[in-house]
């Protein structure tokens, strides 16, 4: 289990099951009972196990502690208790339509096979006012193939998300693909979660023929990376496809420049760089691309004083905004930004993991070989794309000596593109 934000609520595994324990009406303001049941997620052990499955059986109506239910069962079926199914199972009749979606999640990441609890699950599709992507995608997952012509009904949903998780389900149930182009054509939608989910779904059908779409996709590059490096997984083992047909796209999203994306928003004029410094805040990565490619095409001058002003004031404790700022001075060859890129190149601290890559990325374009050295240290991450991108990086810089080194890698990618590369010098 990944333990990187393990220590960022300060509890220990008792002191989370005693606050999880206390009755809602008795905490007080400086407390959390959520936080409790978030933080169990830590500790696989009975004691919490039974912790959270006594929390999902307090049925107090208020409001907080409903949504301590929720997280209760959410946390249950991130550590695949199986011990706690029964219980979750009960949540399918529960009266708050999220308690009923987390149980569903959590039925799906538990796994089983029994067709009296998929049934269950499987008429919940019926049931008004559900979150009906989460049905349909734990159906699938657990293959639940009487639920067919049900899941089929969804396919023209008037949310995209859900139409998408349908016609995934139904092309995995009957092997029929042919109306997989409209998940394709999903990841182009305005909505930033319609295209992330659709990643997730073109992922679940095994539709290695989007890996090029995925690649262009204006979301943030973890969940372009994610998607293409797990239709690699499945994808490379069975012969369907080779790594040298995914590489161009991996390499592509590692470097992130916005001209190699399909964006999906526009300006109906050139905004002004104050307006376009704002977007790189945005949850909506669509956005930070177009103004991170509006900064590059119409204020490559002003630009640079303005993207350190930011990131004194706000973007070095905004990890979103800080991977915009980081790509963005390599991408301008701001040679006065080595020193803030070896710094976010080195920065262990877990939400700014992925500006490492960007930061890697950034030191190439700068062409300073100074960063050399620092760049082959990052060969010795566990983070695989920092390690890609640092042999990006030193391939840019002239170095490729980390190829040899890379070749025995203990990720399967590393091996595969030092391969790539020794095969082809």
């Amino acid at each position: 289990m990944d333990k990187r934000f393990s220590n960022l609520f300060n509890l220990t595994e008792e002191q989370a099951i005693a606050l999880l324990d206390t009755p809602q009406d008795q905490i007080g303001e400086e407390d959390s009972r959520y936080i409790a049941a978030s933080h169990l997620v830590n500790f696989p052990t009975e004691p919490s196990i039974n912790a959270l499955m006594r929390a999902v059986q307090q049925t107090d109506p208020v409001l907080d502690n409903r949504i301590v239910r929720r997280k209760s069962v959410e946390t249950l079926g991130r550590l695949k208790a199986v011990q706690a199914l029964p219980i979750i199972v009960a949540c399918l009749g529960d009266g708050d339509c999220y308690t009923v979606e987390n149980a569903v999640w959590a039925i799906g990441e538990i796994g089983t096979q029994d067709p009296v609890i998929l049934e269950a699950v499987a008429q919940l599709l019926d049931k008004p006012g559900q979150t009906y992507r989460v049905i349909i995608h734990t159906l699938a997952k657990l293959n639940y193939q009487p639920a067919l012509e049900r899941i089929r009904r969804f396919v023209q949903d008037s949310d995209p998300p859900t139409a998408s998780a349908a016609i995934t389900t139904v092309c995995r149930f009957t092997r029929d693909d042919a109306q997989m182009g409209q998940v394709v054509a999903m990841l182009q939608h305005k909505n930033v979660l319609a295209r992330r989910l659709s990643i997730q779904d073109l992922i679940d059908a095994q539709y290695y023929l989007a890996i090029p779409q995925i690649a262009r996709c204006p979301v943030s590059l973890v969940f372009r990376l994610r998607g293409i490096r797990m239709l690699a997984e499945l994808g490379i083992p069975d012969g369907a496809i080779a790594f040298a047909e995914i590489q161009p796209h991996l390499e592509q999203t590692l470097r992130d420049h916005p001209n190699d994306l399909t964006l999906v928003h526009a300006y109906d004029q050139t905004p002004t760089l104050p307006f376009l410094i704002r977007e790189l805040y945005e949850t909506d990565f669509g956005r930070c691309y177009l103004a991170t490619k509006t900064i590059l095409d119409h204020y490559p001058d002003q630009a640079p004083a303005a993207l350190f002003a930011t990131y004194d004031e706000e973007a070095n404790n905004d990890y979103g905004a800080h991977f915009h700022v980081m790509k963005l001075f390599g991408w301008l060859r701001h040679a006065p930004a080595y020193d803030l890129l070896l710094e976010a190149l080195h920065n262990k601290q877990p939400q700014f993991q992925k500006s490492r890559a960007a930061a890697a990325i950034a030191l190439a374009e700068l062409a300073n070989p100074s960063a050399i050295p620092e760049l082959r240290a990052c060969l010795d991450s566990k983070i695989w794309d920092l390690k890609y991108a640092a042999l990006l990086a030193l391939e840019t810089l002239g170095d490729t000596s980390g190829y040899e080194w890379a070749i025995n890698d203990e990720d399967w990618l590393i091996r595969e593109k030092a391969k790539s590369h020794l095969k082809m010098s």
